[in-house]
């Protein structure tokens, strides 16, 4: 059983602790249920479990003994009452916003996103009947300004994807409380290590797990947190929209999940020296971290993180084949999209968004062809700046 006291503990003993009660198993490292059925004792059990809510027990689309235990982490870690594991960060938002939605209801969304979910955003109102304005997440007052009588859902992502924009979130929890509008957002970036959404009394948290819940680029996976009557209704969602995470998937994640607090500070690390090298570079125009106190909203970042993330961008002085140039010269750097793993990543924004985004379209959004995002890894800080200084010089 947990201690009472498990909330007043610090955030890496709950991440190797948080959970241990639902291991029924005298084994350390919990079993992995690899299971998609369980066995039911008489007609009356089965019907008892196959009516129940969220049972462990029945068939691993309803739930798995392995997922609970993560869940239970992930609520730990994050707040909120309850969790469900999704099988990526996708399937985790659009199961959030669609157990939430109906036709012909509004969301009040932000110009910068994930661009899966700008994608989602973009497709809803011809898709799914519902109204989409997005807003400059900078300013609080155009939240409040783009309000309707249907509005439904605030959706927020802090820091943003790549430009490290910050939300205030206690600005939108305030604008949403007593309007019947529900606050979703996505802490992916920012990890429940460095900020709780929660707390600052935002409604519902979102997760893609793929990155650095899991923390070693080998499971896809996603979770949503929220209170317990919001979790039961996402369930009921997702059994029709199946995003269902495997058991040896949800054991990987939990897996990831004991060590987040000590990777998470590493990462928080290296990415502010590396913020700090770069700001200071003459070929580079510009740095993107709010651990920063060049970041305009510094201020705003310090009174709702405890760390800065291992995410950060970069604009070279130079242009598009500059940064294809400087990419290419890293050793220690891969190319490769995704994030929050062990191993330092880059990735090109102009072109990994090419495909789907004009170029007016790319700097309307502040992405200049010179941009470079860089997810920080795990590596000796010295040896990552001196590979970034061989890089740049070359």
């Amino acid at each position: 059983m947990e201690r009472d006291d498990s909330d007043r503990e610090g955030v890496q003993t709950r991440a190797i602790h948080a959970g241990k009660g639902e291991n029924r198993t005298r084994a350390v490292t919990p079993p992995i249920w690899q299971t998609t059925t369980f066995a039911a004792d008489s007609s009356e059990h089965f019907a008892e479990i196959a009516s129940a809510t969220r049972p462990t027990e029945f068939y691993t689309r309803y739930g798995n003994p392995t997922h609970k235990e993560v869940e239970a982490t992930v609520v730990s870690l994050e707040g909120g009452e309850a969790a469900l594991l999704t099988s990526s960060g996708m399937g985790a938002i659009f199961t959030a916003l669609m157990s939430t939605l109906r036709q012909g209801d509004h969301v009040v969304a932000q110009t910068n996103h994930y661009a899966g979910t700008t994608t989602l955003l973009e497709e809803m109102p011809q898709r799914f009947g519902v109204e989409v304005t997005l807003v400059d997440q900078t300013r609080a007052e155009e939240f409040a300004e783009a309000l309707r009588p249907n509005t439904r859902v605030i959706y927020a992502e802090s820091p943003t994807n790549p430009l490290m924009q910050i939300t205030d979130l206690r600005a939108m929890a305030e604008l949403a409380r007593g309007r019947g509008v529900t606050t979703i957002v996505d802490n992916t970036f920012a990890t429940p290590v460095n900020q709780r959404p929660v707390e600052f009394g935002i409604d519902v948290v979102v997760h893609s797990a793929t990155k650095y819940l899991g923390g070693h680029s080998d499971v896809t996976a996603g979770c949503v947190v929220s209170s317990r009557e919001f979790i039961e209704r996402a369930w009921r969602f997702s059994l029709l929209a199946g995003s269902i995470l495997s058991p040896f998937d949800g054991w990987l994640i939990l897996r990831g999940l004991r060590t987040l607090g000590l990777r998470v500070g590493r990462h928080n690390a290296n990415a502010l020296a590396l913020a700090r090298f770069l700001e200071q570079h003459p070929k580079v125009e510009r740095v993107y971290y709010p651990g920063l106190d060049s970041h305009p909203q510094h201020a705003l970042a310090r009174t709702q993180m405890s760390g800065f993330t291992g995410m950060l961008s970069a604009e070279l002085r130079g242009n598009y084949e500059d940064a294809e140039r400087f990419i290419s010269s890293l050793r220690l750097a891969t190319y490769a999209a995704s994030l929050g793993g062990h191993e330092t990543l880059v990735v090109h924004p102009s072109a990994m968004w090419g495909g789907y985004m004009t170029p007016d379209e790319r700097r309307a959004r502040g992405l200049s062809d010179s941009l470079v995002r860089i997810s920080v890894g795990l590596e000796d800080e010295r040896d990552l700046i001196a590979d970034f200084t061989r890089a740049l010089g070359s």
